[in-house]
């Protein structure tokens, strides 16, 4: 499965660490709680999608994550102090899920709600 552009590889890592060296040069500004670089296999059978997820899992040496499973995302991760890299799949069933979900959009306006107390 073919979905990760080799020439954006490069610049992907030269991006993390200038962003790592500027907040080193610049203590006074704030940093997330922590970051998580998110990747994820493009749709395909859900068989296909396992597959990946589990070949990455074995390159990574980690196993899927089991919490996601039951909602239909098929996921695994290594972690870096407050930094995580994490592959995740999105099955079929989770996909229509959220179909069913979106469904509604634009259909169902709720009461406009006052922001200003």
């Amino acid at each position: 499965m073919t979905y990760s552009d080799p020439a954006r590889r490069p610049l992907v890592i030269a991006g993390l660490h200038d962003l790592a060296e500027f907040l080193e040069a610049n203590p006074d500004l704030p940093v997330p709680y922590s970051v998580e670089v998110a990747v994820f296999v493009p749709r395909a059978a859900d068989r296909a999608i396992r597959a990946e997820v589990d070949r990455v899992a074995t390159l990574l040496g980690t196993e899927i994550d089991p919490v996601h499973v039951p909602y239909g995302h098929y996921d695994t991760g290594l972690t870096f102090g407050a930094v995580q890299y994490r592959l995740s799949g999105i099955l079929a069933q989770a996909r229509a899920r959220h179909a069913a979900w979106s469904s509604y959009h634009g259909v169902v306006t709720p009461d406009a709600l006052d922001m200003e107390d």
